[in-house]
């Protein structure tokens, strides 16, 4: 496992992370004794930073996570979660007011079962973009309630997260230098889309660190396909099928590689993935370890064509 320093933080991650959004049941309902052992393999495998949500399962996965940290010595991990983005009976809300995600940290912690956390992020920014205050809001009232725990030593760390890159660089321009420490971003540095790579640099003048999330690209990139709830057009969606199925036809599968090409970025720090399986975990590892093969990576992009760097609007 590779350890790169995030950003500026002084927090040596591993190169592929653990996401805890599959402890909250969000894409098949799970077990929590699986759920346990998904945990207890990504430490033991050498993974040392866990990203959750009180958004996952609605408050679901960070109990859930908060049960499975209990037998874990806390200076093995380092631990992440958001703040912003909600839910209750079903039904998705979202608050970025100073109270509201002063009031979540307390509630994070409670769950996870722990008096610190490592990283607070602002969950999916572009929401509040669509919001009144706009972005303008997270810059002058969302980070600096966060300013405030980390002051009182109850984070260590301010970042923020979004699919849409433009959001993440607007709200770094517009803060004062240092008080973004990393952003997070999802699908953007995968097999079909690399668009991530185009702000490295920007994000590297503000020594912003950055973490990829979704290798897997929310499951474009499987033999198994796409879930109905994709968001992806039609034409990506053929496109990802076809490289998968040449993958298959290779012998080598489209998850292990596009696994392999998420973490092969040495300028980014680290590349979350989420299950709740404990052998899908070990495997994920494994196959992290492992350099890919350039010459199906370079095969797999041509197959999708047209279709790189396709996007959608968040849900």
């Amino acid at each position: 496992m590779r350890y790169t320093e995030l950003g500026k933080t002084g927090m040596k991650i591993s190169h592929l992370s653990f996401g805890a959004s599959s402890l909250g049941s969000v894409f098949r309902e799970t077990k929590e004794k699986e759920s346990f052992e998904a945990v207890e393999a990504a430490i033991e495998g050498g993974i040392n930073f866990i990203d959750v949500s009180p958004y996952y399962g609605h408050y679901k996965a960070e109990t859930v996570l908060g049960k499975a940290l209990r037998n874990i010595p806390r200076d093995r991990y380092f631990l992440s979660t958001k703040v912003g983005r909600y839910g209750k009976d079903g039904k998705n809300t979202w608050d970025y007011s100073a109270q509201r995600v002063t009031d979540s940290v307390y509630e994070s912690m409670e769950r996870l079962g722990v008096d610190f956390i490592d990283l607070i992020n602002v969950h999916d920014i572009e929401f509040q973009a669509n919001l009144p205050g706009g972005l303008q809001k997270v810059v002058d009232e969302t980070l600096p309630a966060l300013f405030e725990l980390k002051a009182k030593g109850i984070a260590g760390h301010v970042g923020i997260t979004d699919l849409q890159l433009q959001n993440l660089k607007w709200v770094v321009e517009h803060s004062e230098k240092g008080a973004v420490e990393s952003i997070l971003n999802f699908c953007h540095y995968t097999l079909n889309d690399d668009a991530l790579e185009d702000y490295l640099g920007f994000f590297e003048m503000y020594g912003v660190g950055v973490i990829n999330a979704s290798p897997l690209s929310m499951g474009l990139l499987s033999q198994r396909g796409v879930p109905d709830w994709h968001p992806a057009t039609k034409q990506l969606v053929k496109a990802c099928q076809r490289a998968a199925e040449f993958c298959r036809e290779k012998g080598y599968p489209i998850e292990k590689l596009a696994v392999q090409y998420s973490v092969s970025c040495p300028r980014i720090a680290s590349t979350l993935f989420s299950s709740a399986n404990p052998d899908n975990v070990r495997r994920n590892i494994e196959w992290a370890n492992e350099e890919p093969d350039w010459n199906l990576v370079r095969e797999v992009k041509e197959i999708i064509g047209d279709q790189q760097r396709v996007t959608w609007a968040n849900s």
